[in-house]
C-alpha cells in the first residue's frame, strides 16, 4: 500500500512538474543597427552560448557591414576596376544568394542599388527629403550591375565601380549563424530574432509551437494583424509603412526598384516571407516588397514559398497569400 502511494505521489510530482512552464534563457544585445535576442528552452550553458553570440555577431559585422571602413565588404567597395581580391566563404554565399534572388525577381533585388538609396536620402548618410531630378535618377541606375561583379574560386574582380550592401540579407544570415549556435550548444527548442527576422524550432516553454505576430501596417500604432506558427521555420516581414517621406502630398516609399529608380508605388504595404533559412526568408521578403503583391505572389508559387502579404483598400485591408502558405496554415489548425 505505502509502494503504491509513493508510486502515486512519485507520478503527480512528475505530472505537475511537466505542466510547470519552464523559465527560458533569454540572451539580448545590440548588433547590426537594431537589437538580438535569443530564447532558449532547453538547460544549456547561458554564459558559454552569450560569447559565442556575441564574437560571432563582431565576425559577421567585421565581413559584411558597410558601417565598419574595415570590414571586408567596405573593401570590396573600394576595390579599383580588375583589382582582384580574395574573399570569405562567408561572402561568396551571400553573392551567391543574391544573385539568386536576382534571376528570380527579374533584377528586383539588387544588392548594387546603394548609389540609389543614398541619391533618394535613404542611406547611412541622409540628405534632405526631396525628390532627386531625372536626369540623377538615371545616372544612378547606370552604377547599378550585380553582373559586374566576377567570382572565381575564392577571387573577386569588378568590371565596374560598382558598390554592394548585403542589408537586405545579413541580419537573416545572422539569425541562421546564431540559430546554429544554439542547436551546437544542444538545444532543440529555441526563437532567434534580430531586428524582426526570426527563426524558431521544436517548442515554447509552456510546450507549444511558436507563435509570432506579424504587425498591423499602421504608422501610428503597433498591433498584431495576425500571427503564424514557427514550427521549425524561419520568418522575415518587410513593409513600407514606416521609412518615407511626403512631397506635395506624394508619398516617397524608402522601398526603391532597382529597375525603375524610383520607390515602389504598389498598393502592398507588408509582406512576411516563410522559408527554411532566415537569409532566404530575410531576401525573398525584400524581392516580393518590390515586386508587389501579384508578381510576388506568382514567385512565392513557382518556388513553393509560404508568403503572406498585406494590401492596402481605401482606409482598411486585405491579405492574399501564396499556395504554400495556406498549406501550412492549414497543417498547424
Amino acid at each position: 500500500m505505502k509502494s503504491t502511494l509513493l508510486l502515486l505521489t512519485v507520478s503527480l510530482s512528475l505530472l505537475l512538474s511537466a505542466c510547470q512552464p519552464v523559465e527560458p534563457i533569454l540572451l539580448t544585445g545590440n548588433t547590426m543597427g537594431t537589437t538580438y535576442s535569443v530564447k532558449v528552452v532547453d538547460a544549456v550553458d547561458g554564459d558559454q552560448l552569450a560569447q559565442q553570440i556575441e564574437t560571432r555577431l563582431l565576425e559577421i559585422n567585421q565581413l559584411m557591414s558597410t558601417y565598419l571602413p574595415d570590414s571586408e565588404i567596405s573593401r570590396i567597395n573600394r576595390l579599383a576596376v580588375g583589382e582582384p581580391m580574395n574573399i570569405s566563404i562567408e561572402n561568396m554565399a551571400m553573392l551567391s544568394l543574391s544573385r539568386k534572388l536576382y534571376e528570380e525577381s527579374s533584377g528586383k533585388f539588387d544588392i548594387t542599388v546603394g548609389p540609389l538609396v543614398a541619391l533618394w536620402g535613404f542611406g547611412p548618410d541622409p540628405v534632405k527629403s526631396e525628390v532627386p531630378p531625372a536626369a540623377d535618377i538615371s545616372a544612378a541606375l547606370a552604377l547599378l550591375d550585380i553582373d559586374a561583379l566576377e567570382v572565381r574560386d575564392n577571387i573577386l574582380t569588378k568590371s565596374k565601380p560598382v558598390k554592394i550592401d548585403f542589408s537586405a540579407i545579413a541580419k537573416g544570415y545572422g539569425v541562421d549563424e546564431l540559430a546554429r549556435l544554439v542547436e551546437e550548444a544542444g538545444a532543440a527548442n529555441y526563437l532567434v530574432e534580430i531586428g524582426g527576422e526570426l527563426r524558431a524550432k521544436g517548442v515554447n516553454q509552456n510546450g507549444l509551437v511558436w507563435r509570432i505576430g506579424i504587425e498591423k501596417p499602421d504608422v501610428q500604432e503597433r498591433t498584431p494583424f495576425t500571427s503564424v506558427p514557427l514550427d521549425n521555420m524561419a520568418m522575415a516581414t518587410s513593409g513600407d509603412y514606416r521609412n518615407y517621406f511626403e512631397v506635395d502630398g506624394v508619398r516617397y516609399s524608402h522601398t526603391l526598384d532597382p529597375t525603375t529608380g524610383y520607390p515602389i508605388r504598389h498598393d502592398m504595404v507588408s509582406v512576411t516571407v516563410l522559408a527554411e533559412t532566415t537569409a532566404l526568408a530575410d531576401g525573398y521578403a525584400t524581392a516580393i516588397d518590390v515586386m508587389g503583391a501579384k508578381a510576388g505572389i506568382e514567385l512565392a508559387n513557382q518556388q513553393n514559398l509560404a508568403v503572406f502579404v498585406i494590401l492596402r483598400a481605401g482606409t482598411d485591408f486585405t491579405t492574399r497569400t501564396s499556395q504554400a502558405f495556406d498549406d501550412y496554415m492549414s497543417a498547424h489548425e
